[in-house]
């Protein structure tokens, strides 16, 4: 017999998949199955296991809950900026694109004290024309940010260099992409922005 308070601590409070549960009792998945089925326990979806197997610690961000008046200033400019500079295609992903590192680092200001998200944890692309130095464009983006140069996806992008135009003079260095990779987190992004919408009309 497996009891429900063991089960529970197990598989809810420790995250540990039936498997895991299983070995760690030296029985075998058919028993922990039983017994999870005998006390009505609902089962993770894949998409919640994959997801606790990558974030062992829980959550990797903490959304702050009471708001003094300048963090209510930078939540509204970082979710301004989501709006109008983000990228919304990818479901689990919270990506924003720019050439200016102002910008920029006012997203990772918001990321950090609004949203609890580790500075370090986030990740970056770069996109440059033909005519532009790669090891200098990102050194100036490493710079500029205050990151680790490991934090760069390993592949420049490189666009063949076109007419020189007002874009190309704002584009020096690039466009840096940032990533924040995290399905829950893409979520909640979501639902303030449908909450403010919903609010302003």
């Amino acid at each position: 017999m497996i009891s429900r308070s063991k089960l529970k601590g197990l598989y809810e409070d420790k995250g540990f998949s039936m498997q895991e549960i299983a070995d760690e009792l030296r029985c075998s998945i058919n028993k922990v199955q039983y017994w999870m089925d005998k006390y009505q326990m609902k089962r993770r979806s894949r998409s919640d296991a994959l997801y606790i197997k990558h974030n062992p610690n829980g959550d990797p961000f903490k959304i702050k809950e009471k708001f003094n008046e300048s963090d209510l200033v930078l939540l509204g400019l970082g979710l301004g900026l989501w709006w109008g500079e983000g990228n919304k295609r990818h479901s689990g992903v919270v990506r924003l694109g720019n050439s200016d590192p102002l910008l920029i680092r006012q997203f990772i200001l918001f990321l950090e004290r609004i949203c609890g998200v580790d500075k370090k944890k986030l990740r970056f692309g770069l996109q440059i024309f033909s005519d532009i130095n790669p090891d200098e464009a990102k050194s100036y983006w490493i710079d500029s940010l205050g990151v680790e140069s490991s934090q760069f996806h390993p592949r420049i992008i490189v666009t063949q260099t076109g007419k020189i135009g007002t874009y190309r003079k704002k584009s020096k260095y690039g466009v840096l992409t940032l990533y924040c990779s995290n399905i829950k987190l893409r979520a909640v992004f979501d639902d303030l922005m449908k909450k403010f919408a919903y609010e302003l009309n």
